[in-house]
């Protein structure tokens, strides 16, 4: 056989489809779930942009408002693209989830589509209402974007949520005979999911765009747009860093009361025990942690505040219950941590200079952090959707639907997972050409007023040196 039938035939066998299921949907979801963060947050951005505008009449924040709504509508139709894949792959790569479950996650996935109806329509309305709707009347129009953009998020999440916590059916004979929706959508897990998730869209999105702002402030662009800019961006997430770090440890303990397994992954808690270590770092192989840093008593304290608290290990479940690449789990957990804590420093290091000088700080290394604020939270979101989806495996429902089980066993998912790599690859590349367009479009805007303004500046003072050289001979 060939190295091309080899391919062909690994492609095409139904034994090799859960993994490419599980990768494409990683690949789609780590795709999209960026646009979603800048989807639900973008919009109340944008309004606070015209709100300081309208309210204070900034016209520097108004311009910000106009041009990043540009953006937003972009960022929207590719979002709307990535997000029908994925609806489309829930059915094609997990048919015996949707057959089986079908009844129960109907309800928030169709809110989540009303939701995102709504979303796309305001919109347009926002858009096309700029210099045709009056100042407040243009702003209450795009508040129901940043409503819709919530609630759509929170509907999603109540899927996941209820994945890693099923509950509010009633199952006989492995049919679905009766569903109570409010349990489904607000399922235990949900009540820390769906702020968890809406926060970081928010972090994401302020930072991704002090990040911008931050980057042209250190490349020698010291003006009010630039600062004004990153201020909009940076405030709102720094205040809701320290909430975040809130929300993200309740949430650790009620991982490590409702899904001990995946908690023992996240702490490398082998077997249950009292006063278990945290490990900072660290990778597991062979029942051996290298390279990590070990505190002990840690992680019991910070389970049930108190060194005798009992964690649950993973040797509490058969090893085929259990997590896989628990290294990768954990690595993926303290990172997200880590980079929490970094965006509440520079959330810190900016309170407390503006609370001494009245000013944000002028080192080059907050600016600096700045920079990369928005790749941090990105990067933090990331590791978060890791722990979360590869910490429930090998379950796809916790504990009544394996991954295995719910994978399609149609062939050919190999070769839709390389076409997906390549088409999310070129519209990534068209989404960053497309904004970095609109980017040189308006900083062209900005010479071309500097320039008009420049030549107004000068007029009266041509005008003085000429009447001053008609007085005096030469």
């Amino acid at each position: 056989m060939t190295p091309v039938q080899a391919v062909t035939a690994l492609a095409a066998s139904p034994l090799s489809a859960e993994v490419p299921a599980r990768a494409q949907m990683a690949t789609t979801l780590g795709f999209h779930i960026i646009l979603a963060c800048l989807g639900i947050a973008l919009p109340t951005i944008v309004l606070i942009a015209e709100f300081v505008g309208l309210r204070r009449s900034n016209p520097v924040a108004m311009k910000l408002a106009r041009r990043w709504s540009q953006a937003m509508g972009v960022l929207v139709a590719v979002g709307a693209v990535t997000g029908t894949v994925l609806s489309f792959e829930m059915g094609l790569l997990w048919p015996t989830l949707m057959r089986q479950y079908g009844e129960v996650l109907g309800l928030p996935f169709g809110i989540e589509g009303l939701f995102f109806f709504l979303e796309a329509i305001f919109t347009a309305i926002y858009l096309y209402g700029w210099r045709r709707l009056s100042g407040w009347a243009h702003w209450w129009s795009g508040v129901p974007i940043a409503i819709s953009g919530i609630f759509g998020a929170m509907s999603v999440i109540a899927v996941n949520s209820w994945m890693n916590q099923p509950g509010g059916f009633t199952e006989r004979g492995g049919r679905i005979v009766s569903v109570n929706p409010w349990q489904v959508y607000f399922n235990h897990a949900a009540t820390y999911e769906m702020p968890h998730m809406v926060l970081a869209a928010y972090m994401v999105t302020g930072f991704v765009v002090a990040g911008i702002y931050a980057a042209g402030i250190l490349r020698g662009r010291r003006d009010r747009y630039h600062y004004t800019g990153f201020a909009i961006g940076f405030v709102p997430a720094a205040i809701l860093t320290p909430f975040q770090i809130f929300i993200g440890d309740t949430a650790a303990r009620a991982v490590a009361q409702d899904q001990p397994v995946k908690f023992a992954a996240m702490e490398y808690v082998t077997q249950t025990s009292r006063k278990v270590p945290e490990w900072l770092g660290g990778v597991y192989v062979n029942g051996h942690i290298y390279g990590g840093l070990k505190i002990p008593y840690m992680d019991s304290l910070l389970v049930g505040f108190s060194p005798n608290t009992e964690v649950i290990g993973w040797d509490s479940v058969p090893a085929a219950e259990r997590p896989p690449v628990v290294w990768l789990i954990h690595l993926c957990f303290d990172v997200m941590v880590g980079l929490g804590f970094l965006l509440l420093l520079a959330g810190l290091w900016a309170a407390y200079t503006w609370w001494r000088k009245r000013r944000l700080p002028s080192q080059r290394l907050f600016w600096l952090l700045g920079a990369v604020s928005g790749l941090a939270a990105i990067g933090a979101m990331e590791c978060g959707w890791v722990v979360t989806e590869v910490g429930r495996q090998p379950w796809v429902v916790y504990r009544r639907l394996t991954t295995t089980d719910a994978a399609t066993t149609n062939g050919g998912v190999l070769t839709s997972l390389s076409l997906i790599i390549v088409v999310y690859a070129l519209l990534a590349v068209a989404t960053i050409l497309i904004l970095r367009m609109l980017a040189r479009r308006w900083r062209r805007s900005d010479l071309r007023e500097a320039t008009v303004l420049d030549g107004a500046a000068a007029r009266p003072q041509e005008q003085a040196a000429t009447r001053a050289g008609a007085r005096w001979p030469r």
